[in-house]
């Protein structure tokens, strides 16, 4: 087989993916916002509780973490996880006050 045809093959097959449409672009966006704006309220939250002396406490220190994850979800597109993840972390933050 021709080298070229084969290459050209590949370019054509490689550009018909990339010009698909997203299946659901408004889901894909709102879900991106409420992600973002859920890990701004969290890292808030989490910044308030360590000025108020709760830094060292064992909730704090699972919040902290499950805020990174979320992150690094948010980075790879999994919104859902994001979300989930920040409702965790705001729940021990409320906990972590008690």
């Amino acid at each position: 087989m021709d080298t070229r045809l084969l290459m050209a093959a590949a370019l054509t097959i490689a550009l018909a993916g990339c010009s698909s449409a997203p299946t659901k672009p408004a889901v894909e966006q709102a879900l991106a916002k409420q992600c973002d704006k859920s890990l701004d309220v969290g890292y808030k939250e989490l910044n308030f509780s360590n000025a108020n002396g709760f830094g060292g406490s064992w909730e704090y220190t699972k919040a902290a973490s499950l805020l990174g994850a979320a992150k690094v979800q948010s980075g790879f597109g999994s919104y859902n996880g994001c979300i989930e993840k920040v409702k965790t972390a705001r729940a021990y933050i409320k906990e972590s006050r008690k």
